[in-house]
């Protein structure tokens, strides 16, 4: 056991953190603590916490307890000695004034059914974690099984619980770091086309997999996949909902000019494209209407000239620069749409349409009263978990990952990605695996300079006085020293046999 996990499992127990520390650091595990006298702590610790240290831990009788003081009746008090109460007191209180953390009941009861799997459980001996007892109750009930058949049956799955176990102080992190790592290495470094839509591509193979463990804020290629609740098999409706999705700018659906002699930019709406994109002139001359004057146009082309219905933007003053400002602003105004959605291409999948988008953006797509939030999804994990959260961004990534790999026919365990996106999320945000997240975040000093930057990482280690106490891996591969993993992590003792002896 490490340092620091004899420390956290000593404050779970209640005792002062600065009591934890200094018996840590003294090379005591819960182990040694247990089998320990007082005398020897001693050394170490006062007496007295040497004797609430022993008490936590169960390796001596406590002393007799004392009620809370709230419970404590105002005639009680004077009916009890003074003396062992101050002692009682002296051997509960916690150091420093900390109290004993409260561990609160998560679990719900058990049913009917689970109660009944614990002890055919505990009839063969065996053991399973409650959520299998769960999901074995769920699938048994209304089932009228046997009493053997139930034991042969949880001997089977007990089985197979025990072989799927990690080993004890197993390195899961390297295990899962190679398992990802490897694979990552034949993947192809090309762009393919997204779930059969030939009009999109998206990012695929090793850069999607670097994208995902990087949290890259926004994905090289985001695309979007919308569902919609209701008409799913219409597809002149699913027609309409796409054209409304589209992000339609000004310039899809006119002829934007310069008039160099009046200092005018000039606007010729094109009744094809505004058809297609599903915009009406009413609609365009609202939009416009703060910026722009409706004005019939003369417009001359290579064979004649005619009236046309159009628009006037005044550029203010005699400025070119300000006429080119004032063009740019208006190609890029947006008539209809969602901001961030180029385009969007709706196809069949079975008997249902679904709507793919190139650009993303679920926060506005969500708040669509048509759209099915149970299955519209992006490829951003950064919008997830900003519109939906940390849970739903740790999901993402591992759907995203598992998807990435799969997609190359790489067979990856699911239990690795999900120790990857676990260290990406665990603090409540999504961060990166690299210099910037998980790798310079590390405690250990040297394991972040094995890893970048060497120098940087000493020289500040050493100005601020960082202690490196060498409980990882690569620290303790640099200093020549067994690993604490495996083998590693246990210390073999042997007691001769005079001393078994005379022991006895």
């Amino acid at each position: 056991m490490s340092r620091i996990a004899t420390v956290d499992a000593l404050r779970k127990r209640g005792v002062a953190k600065r009591t934890a520390e200094i018996l840590a650091d003294a090379g005591f595990t819960l182990e040694k603590l247990a089998a320990s006298k007082p005398e020897r702590l001693k050394k170490f610790i006062p007496e007295k916490d040497a004797i609430r240290v022993l008490q936590k831990l169960g390796a001596m009788p406590s002393e007799k307890p004392v009620p809370a003081p709230k419970a404590v009746a105002p005639k009680a008090a004077p009916k009890r000695p003074a003396k062992p109460r101050g002692k009682a007191k002296a051997a509960v209180a916690p150091e420093e004034g900390e109290a004993p953390p409260e561990i609160p009941e998560k679990a719900p009861p058990l049913t009917k059914g689970e109660q009944e799997i614990y002890e055919a459980l505990k009839e063969i001996g065996r053991y399973l974690p409650r959520s299998l007892v769960a999901e074995l109750a769920t699938k048994m009930k209304g089932v009228k099984v046997g009493r053997k058949k139930v034991h042969e049956v949880l001997t089977r799955i007990s089985d197979r619980y025990e072989s799927h176990r990690i080993d004890p102080n197993e390195s899961a992190g390297i295990v899962s770091a190679q398992s990802i790592g490897e694979p990552g290495t034949q993947m192809t470094m090309r762009t393919f086309h997204y779930a059969g839509v030939a009009e999109m591509n998206v990012t695929l193979g090793l850069p999607r997999l670097i994208e995902i463990v990087d949290a890259r804020r926004v994905p090289s290629t985001p695309i979007m996949e919308i569902h919609i609740k209701e008409g799913t098999r219409d597809l002149e409706k699913m027609r309409r909902i796409a054209q409304e999705i589209e992000m339609t700018s000004l310039e899809d659906i006119t002829d934007i000019e310069t008039d160099l002699v009046n200092m005018q930019v000039l606007i010729f709406p094109d009744d094809h494209r505004m058809k297609a994109r599903g915009v009406t002139y009413a609609e365009l001359e609202e939009k416009l209407r703060a910026k722009a004057t409706p004005k019939e146009l003369k417009r001359t082309t290579a064979t004649a000239s005619k009236n046309v219905k159009g628009f006037v933007v005044e550029a203010g003053e005699a400025s070119f620069k300000k006429l080119q400002k004032t063009l740019e602003q208006m190609k890029t105004t947006r008539i209809k749409g969602i901001d961030g959605i180029r385009r969007a291409i709706i196809r069949k999948r079975g008997e249902r349409y679904v709507i793919y988008t190139e650009g993303s953006n679920l926060a506005k797509v969500l708040e669509l009263e048509y759209s099915d939030p149970s299955q519209t999804s992006t490829n951003s994990i950064q919008e997830i978990f900003d519109v939906l959260g940390v849970e739903a961004a740790r999901n993402a990534i591992i759907k995203e990952a598992n998807d990435t790999l799969q997609e190359q026919g790489l067979t990856v365990d699911i239990r690795h990605i999900m120790l990857v996106s676990d260290m990406m999320t665990n603090d409540g945000d999504v961060k990166a695996i690299g210099r910037h997240g998980i790798s310079g975040r590390k405690s250990s000093v040297l394991a972040r300079a094995a890893f970048e930057i060497t120098a940087h990482h000493l020289l500040h280690a050493a100005i601020t006085g960082e202690v490196d106490y060498l409980d990882g891996v690569a620290e303790n591969v640099i200093v020549g020293q067994p690993v604490t993993l495996g083998t590693g992590a246990v210390n073999l003792v042997y007691r001769p046999a005079a001393k078994r002896e005379a022991s006895k």
